[in-house]
């Protein structure tokens, strides 16, 4: 049992969020887990990338091979599938469809290379977490709408929202759980699509 997930945003996303999320969560479950990020020109908006490996067994390097990631999750559509060519034929692509535009770029040929993929999820995540609360937390939609294809429960990936936050009010904490339930609700729903569309190798 393992899992290989790549995030890819810019920076001030929360990209290294996601990734405490994740790993503490696969930590407090009992599984083996590696971490590997690079923030590139992070203050000003630059590309941030980060691996997350968990395993029932002892993981030996932190990075995952090209054609071997499970999961991509983007918090920005053009950072995401920059790293397509290392996600499995039949991984998952989640994205939020708000393009962060250095320079600007042609949002819906980036839409359509996304969805060619087959086990896709383009989210307004930016709008539902308005809708929680707090517009930036988009990274806690996506962990969300990404949680019911992890092997992590929810309940050790709320718990890691809780720790996250803790220094936080209890507001903050509030909102970010909520933007994380709003997430699952869509993550639930592709599940349920593709596993009835024949969606066999779904988690």
């Amino acid at each position: 049992m393992k899992q290989d997930i790549i995030l890819a945003g810019v920076g001030g996303q929360g990209i290294l969020s996601i990734a405490f999320v994740l790993v503490n969560s696969a930590d407090k479950k009992g599984l083996y887990c590696k971490q590997s990020e690079v923030h590139g020109m992070s203050q000003r908006g630059g590309p941030v990338f980060a691996l997350v490996r968990m395993s029932d067994k002892p993981i030996y390097s932190d990075l995952i091979p090209v054609g071997e990631a499970d999961m991509i999750i983007g918090l920005e559509p053009m950072e995401a599938l920059r790293y397509v060519n290392y996600l499995k034929q039949d991984g998952l692509f989640f994205t939020d469809n708000t393009p962060i535009r250095v320079g600007g770029y042609d949002f819906e040929r980036i839409k359509s290379a996304i969805e060619a993929y087959p086990y896709n999820l383009t989210v307004d995540a930016r709008h539902i977490a308005s809708e929680a609360g707090n517009k930036l937390a988009v990274n806690m939609v996506m962990v969300g709408a990404a949680s019911p294809f992890l092997l992590i429960e929810r309940a050790y990936l709320e718990n890691s929202i809780r720790t996250l936050f803790a220094r936080k009010s209890e507001d903050v904490i509030k909102v970010n759980l909520t933007a994380f339930e709003k997430g699952v609700e869509l993550g639930m729903q592709l599940k349920f699509e593709k596993s009835t569309s024949g969606g066999k190798n779904l988690p």
